[in-house]
């Protein structure tokens, strides 16, 4: 019988998603693992695959509208099955059976669209969902950006909506909030909207308020949690890395490849916690989890802010199987292809901005991950050897540790052991 597919908890704890944009369309045949939509969280947008084969005889939200985690987003068939398995399928979902345009563009790029009617609408979620205009009348306006309007105190009446049948989405909001819109005070008596602020007025005042996306403030959200609630700590070394930078470049040469500086230093970051296993921890209330191997996340920068996906097993890979992964998973970030499980789990993490020419830096801890290495770039210095002074490339890494998993002593012999591995880089080519 036709099956109801729902928004599903695209990252663990999620409690809705926004269908950022769809991947197929009404009659797309599937098979199982094909992607179906992107969903946005507040942490990423994610591909979403079908965990089922079949027909997609429905699409019950459109793109640009948030929905809860098990809000039913589409319906799927089977061969030989038809419009009285469709609406059997409805009813069971309790899904309201009318018509409702089908937008046919992402969020982002809906600058027009033409009503048709298509598919039903799910009565829970109101896809086009209605508002009093002040004069009046209705505002069709999605899920997303009726919540974001409420929690920015922004009356929606003077915003033109560029989606279907006149829909006010979040590319008309964000233009409209950097446009000048005004935020009004909301009370629980009816009042009338403060006038908008024109773009004029805020192009003289110099500056612009641009709002910002929920994984900036998950983001915000999470590094104060942590660096409120997670007692640091850290620890200093600087590296010699003479030897390191010789032996990329001679490896680099003779295979014709590019493996950086960093896939080395998560390489060394694996075999330190294998050395010292009790730091290759996390913490909870009940229990120390300590893993046996070196689930090491990479921090990667994007233009929606920070991710870090994790590289598995990074203790038994090689510095080319490192430096595959890492780029992959890179790539796929930055275009917003990852995965959930990419982003979840690890015991520890690396950041470096050696490429930016930052000599030293703290980093915040991202829990449950017990610790996170930060690296600088390395430079040419004046350091004593045998008792002459002599100029050597020296790296700078700062170790954030959690006090509660890993106590000073710990930390110090785990750094003491990533510094072992950076300066005999031939080791990690074993």
């Amino acid at each position: 019988m036709a099956s109801i597919i729902r928004m599903p908890e695209v990252l663990a704890g999620a409690t809705e998603g926004v269908l950022s944009n769809w991947l197929v369309s009404e009659g797309s045949e599937i098979a199982v693992g094909d992607v179906l939509a992107e969903i946005e969280t507040e942490k990423a947008t994610v591909e979403y695959q079908a965990e089922e084969a079949g027909v997609v005889a429905r699409i019950l939200i459109n793109p640009g509208d948030a929905a809860d985690v098990g809000t039913p987003i589409a319906i799927f068939t089977l061969a030989g099955e038809g419009e009285a398995e469709i609406a059997q399928a409805l009813a069971d979902a309790g899904v309201t059976e009318n018509t409702k345009p089908v937008a046919t563009a992402a969020k982002s790029e809906v600058a027009s669209a033409t009503a048709t009617p298509s598919a039903p609408t799910v009565a829970s979620t109101s896809p086009q969902a209605q508002e009093p205009d002040s004069a009046g009348g209705r505002l069709f306006v999605s899920p997303l950006v009726r919540k974001m309007a409420k929690d920015k105190g922004i009356d929606l009446s003077g915003v033109s909506g560029s989606g279907p049948g006149g829909r006010i989405v979040r590319a008309d909001f964000d233009a409209f909030v950097a446009g000048g819109g005004q935020a009004i005070a909301v009370s629980s008596t009816s009042a009338a909207p403060a006038a908008p602020q024109s773009a004029a007025s805020s192009a003289s005042a110099g500056y612009v308020d641009i709002p910002h996306t929920g994984m900036r403030k998950a983001i915000a959200r999470r590094l104060t949690e942590s660096k409120s609630s997670v007692p640091h700590f850290y620890l200093s070394a600087d590296c010699r890395v003479d030897k390191l930078l010789a032996a990329r470049k001679e490896v680099n040469e003779a295979k014709g490849i590019k493996i950086s500086v960093n896939d080395w230093v998560v390489k060394a970051v694996a075999l330190a916690l294998m050395d010292v296993p009790d730091a290759n921890v996390i913490w909870s209330d009940d229990a120390m989890r300590r893993f046996d191997s070196a689930d090491i996340a990479i921090a990667v920068a994007t233009e929606g802010g920070l991710f870090t996906p994790v590289i598995r097993g990074v203790d038994r890979l090689s510095l080319i199987e490192i430096n595959t992964l890492i780029v992959d998973a890179a790539a796929r970030a930055r275009s917003g292809k990852i995965k959930q499980e990419e982003i979840e789990g690890g015991s520890f993490a690396v950041t470096n901005l050696g490429m930016y020419g930052t000599k030293e830096f703290s980093a915040i801890i991202n829990p449950p991950q017990s610790g996170i290495l930060a690296v600088g770039a390395a430079s040419a210095q004046a350091v004593v050897e045998n008792g002459q002074v002599v100029v050597a490339q020296v790296m700078t890494v700062t170790l954030s540790a959690d006090h509660r998993a890993v106590d000073g002593a710990l930390a110090a012999q785990w750094l003491q052991a990533f510094q072992n591995h950076i300066e005999s880089p031939l080791g990690m080519l074993i």
